[in-house]
């Protein structure tokens, strides 16, 4: 775990490199109270089993620095990894939580998924939060910004001078996420970012995925200032248009994540695994023929 002071807390991140995900720990240095933000529940593809060695590694800090978890907290239902949200809030006894437009992203896909019994109504969550809701982590204020585009129910956490922005953006030299995804939509994603870019200069902004572009290490954050000097996609001086035409023409030359088709399906369940057939195993589905193939 890497640890980032900020004024009254502590950010500790942990990267997982087989996904290029980043997950969060955000401490209140005056209570030690926590919030775990888009831990990973491992999953190797071949063998189709899961493990919860990410989220262990989150557990072990937790217990090394005393820590009491109050909030697990997922920015969006990803594509990428799997939820280790219901482990994690199992173990702590935190509450879990995800933006209230997860229930758009459920009905959309119980439908490519032909999941009828699915409920779509967000209750595998503890909490939902909408456009501007604030909650606490210990003494901490934190507020909750809707931040569609990337995924519809994609929302950021802004905790004092700290902001995660999940897929939303990656690091400058990397631009933004993909927008491509069923619900996504590129002007959408402009507007959402703008409202990031409009937070104070100083603000760092840690991001959902960084995967080490040209050799360089990982990063995963950058203040405000940064992107708005360098970021390939939305730096000052790029409109809107401009934006979109370059993220719409890279999208279209991009593959789906690996972990898409099986990620989903657990993620719209808030992180549990499908129940088990009348044999005893539990199946993941794939929609063929509904995607189209890249190369």
């Amino acid at each position: 775990m890497k640890e980032y002071q900020h004024r009254g807390m502590t950010v500790a991140s942990l990267h997982d490199e087989p996904t290029g995900s980043f997950q969060y720990v955000v401490v209140d240095d005056a209570t030690k109270a926590a919030a775990i933000i888009d831990p990973v529940l491992d999953f190797d593809r071949r063998a189709g089993a899961t493990s919860t060695r990410n989220a262990d590694l989150i557990l072990a800090y937790v217990a090394q620095k005393g820590l009491g978890v109050e909030w697990v907290l997922d920015t969006h239902p990803h594509a990428d990894h799997f939820s280790a949200a219901p482990y994690l809030a199992a173990k702590t006894g935190a509450r879990t939580a995800i933006g209230a437009k997860v229930v758009e992203v459920q009905a959309l896909w119980r439908d490519i998924y032909c999941l009828p019994d699915l409920p779509t109504d967000g209750s595998q969550w503890d909490r939902l939060f909408a456009d501007g809701d604030t909650f606490r982590i210990g003494s901490l204020d934190a507020r909750v910004m809707l931040s569609p585009g990337h995924t519809l129910a994609s929302i950021t956490y802004v905790v004092g001078d700290a902001a995660f922005v999940h897929d939303t953006l990656m690091v400058p030299d990397s631009g933004t996420s993909r927008a491509d995804f069923p619900g996504g939509d590129s002007h959408v994603l402009w507007r959402s970012i703008r409202a990031i870019l409009d937070l104070s200069p100083d603000t760092m902004t840690y991001v959902g995925h960084d995967y080490g572009k040209d050799g360089r290490p990982v990063i995963g954050h950058a203040t405000v200032a940064e992107h708005r000097r360098a970021n390939i996609h939305v730096r000052d001086g790029i409109g809107e248009e401009e934006f979109v035409t370059t993220r719409d023409k890279r999208d279209a030359t991009l593959p789906l994540p690996d972990l898409m088709l099986a990620a989903l399906q657990v993620n719209i369940r808030g992180g549990r695994l499908p129940d088990a057939e009348p044999c005893g195993t539990a199946f993941l589905k794939l929609p063929l023929n509904r995607f189209t193939a890249i190369g």
